[in-house]
């Protein structure tokens, strides 16, 4: 076994990555306190080549410095807009035809291993503040409610890491049916 080097990743460049399709899968971030945590989700986006983020609130914003230390340049080819209240993008996404989850833990959650995606399906799942979750207005608009399976005491993960999690789980629905022309496989 031999590790790779950067040469041999088949990176994209900022350019590429803005000119190629991506899943059809917006992340909606509901007033993250900590900038360090947007830059996370950034470089997630990046690596899983979502199609964008919504930062919603008081979501730090690109350019910023503690975005940029996490998102190690992610912030630069992830499209990403912003929005005063989460309804408007969810209003605006929905109108767009996406199916829109909030990542929360409610009476009616679906366990994300449960989750049934159709290949062409556009997703959007809302995450919410790192202590006060999504806000209930959001919950009330979304077409439905995710849940991350947890077994240990805390039945909490940070923010950045739910997403990571959850988006893996709904590019990996894609990958299944049809995948990008450039993803790899492995």
């Amino acid at each position: 076994m031999r590790k790779l080097q950067g040469d041999e990743l088949g990176r994209l460049s900022v350019a590429q990555c803005k000119s190629l399709p991506r899943f059809p899968i917006v992340v909606v971030l509901e007033n993250i306190r900590s900038a360090y945590n947007v830059g996370s989700v950034f470089r997630s986006a990046d690596a899983f080549f979502i199609e964008s983020i919504y930062l919603v609130g008081y979501c730090a914003k690109p350019p910023h410095k503690e975005i940029a230390k996490t998102a190690l340049g992610a912030e630069l080819a992830v499209p990403w807009k912003h929005a005063e209240k989460a309804s408007v993008a969810v209003q605006e996404l929905q109108s767009m035809g996406y199916k829109v989850f909030a990542a929360e833990q409610t009476d009616s959650s679906i366990p994300l291993q449960q989750l049934t995606i159709l290949s062409d399906q556009k997703i959007a799942i809302v995450f919410g503040n790192e202590v006060t979750g999504v806000e209930a207005d959001t919950l009330d608009r979304c077409d439905g409610c995710i849940e991350i399976p947890q077994f240990g005491m805390k039945h909490s993960l940070n923010i950045a890491t739910a997403a990571g999690v959850v988006l893996w789980e709904l590019v990996r629905h894609h990958l299944q049916t049809a995948a990008l022309p450039h993803a790899n496989k492995n």
